[in-house]
């Protein structure tokens, strides 16, 4: 049994929010994992990396992506399955070298997603590890109803329109391997038949979502701009809202209540109006325009009253790059988030939704050792995640 002992750097967990200084942990190169981590007295060892005094800090956990979108050609409508996975592929080295080590990708055609994470548990394939959520249950001419196949034979969501067939679409997933279940509860920027406030799948055909997915280890994350939406989804008992948009104090208040997580992406809105002029169809325009200051200071709200933040930039979306996750942790400290809660979110937080955290969101004596090593102290400024150059380890392996 080989053995590697990193030693020299200053720790930043995951799981206390401060620095500690003079670390060393030893990492077994046949499992991945830390078999021991300590301070100062280092231990003998033969294969040792010397961090210089660097700081490290866990592998960013991404609990929202899009790994068949690609960001540039903003393409959603006619792709193939080759042409999915493929650009699937590409993302996830893309988010690699970026920091994120591990994701929770919400709504993928042709259950690509669920495909490439079999193909990891079978060892075939590295990288990102993907915790997959098959197609997203959506309703007929929602956010969702994308036509896909060269032939348009099919569609980017299952198209379910009662209790009955949301139960049928989730069991579907549960077969073919989903971890959790993408539930779209209102409208969105980048679908052109709806608005962000439309109100789309009911509380009833959320709440059997949950109750099918709960009583089989799934998750259920809701897609939730509008404030009405949000609200049903909240009250069907959903484990997170995305976007969360126009959230309302009393529903700040509910999430509170009944533990909610909130994954704001922000990133998402920031890149349209940001890099979009000319170059997006005008309706995504004028929906990212309309409701991006909201967003922002009802996150803001949702962040200073406490509720549970996980990290998430809905990368694939239009100008939104892979590479360009770490910055939505700067965005999050914008609005109102502290380092603290931006930190937590991206490890043990997301790592807790995704049903991970006994292996990964930090970096402790029996853990995963998925880790980077940054040039400054991300603690003291959330924007050191942002180094280009930044040393990303997987499973105690080099890998950028």
């Amino acid at each position: 049994m080989t053995q590697t002992l990193y030693k020299n750097f200053n720790l930043f967990d995951g799981d206390q929010f401060k620095i500690q200084p003079n670390a060393w942990f030893i990492v077994d190169n046949e499992s991945g994992k830390i078999v021991d981590l300590g301070f100062n007295e280092v231990p003998e060892k033969t294969n040792v990396v010397d961090l210089q005094n660097k700081y490290v800090m866990p592998g960013l956990i991404n609990a929202h992506t899009h790994i068949m979108m690609n960001p540039q050609t903003n393409k959603l409508n006619f792709l193939s399955e080759a042409e999915v996975t493929f650009t699937a592929l590409q993302n996830l080295k893309e988010l690699l070298k970026s920091g994120i080590t591990y994701i929770r990708d919400c709504g993928c055609a042709f259950d690509v997603d669920i495909k490439l994470a079999k193909l990891q548990q079978e060892g075939q394939l590295g990288g990102t590890e993907i915790l997959p959520s098959g197609r997203p249950m959506s309703m007929t001419g929602g956010h969702g109803d994308f036509t896909e196949g060269l032939d348009g034979e099919t569609t980017w969501g299952n198209l379910v329109d009662s209790p009955d067939e949301m139960r049928k679409a989730v069991r579907h997933e549960f077969k073919l391997g989903a971890k959790n279940i993408k539930v779209m509860a209102t409208g969105g920027v980048m679908s052109e038949t709806d608005e962000i406030d439309d109100t789309e799948l009911s509380v009833e055909e959320m709440k059997t979502a949950v109750e099918e997915a709960h009583s089989k280890h799934m998750t259920v994350a809701a897609h939730a701009e509008g404030a009405n939406g949000i609200h049903n989804a909240i009250v069907a008992g959903v484990d997170s809202i995305e976007h969360g948009s126009y959230i309302t104090d009393e529903d700040i208040s509910l999430m509170l209540e009944k533990d909610i997580y909130l994954t704001p992406t922000l990133i998402a809105a920031y890149t349209i109006p940001e890099y979009g002029e000319g170059k997006l169809p005008q309706y995504m325009l004028d929906k990212a325009n309309s409701f991006i200051k909201e967003f922002y200071a009802r996150v803001g709200a949702a962040a200073k009253a406490g509720v549970k933040l996980t990290f998430g930039t809905d990368a694939g979306t239009p100008f939104n790059g892979f590479k360009d996750a770490p910055k939505e942790l700067e965005l999050l400290t914008q609005v109102g988030a502290t380092n603290e809660q931006a930190l937590f979110a991206a490890s043990k937080n997301s790592a807790h939704l995704l049903g991970i955290d006994d292996e990964y969101g930090s970096l402790k004596k029996g853990k995963i050792a998925d880790f980077l090593v940054l040039d400054d102290d991300p603690v003291a400024d959330v924007k050191a995640v942002q180094q280009e150059d930044k040393a990303v380890y997987k499973k105690g392996i080099k890998v950028f």
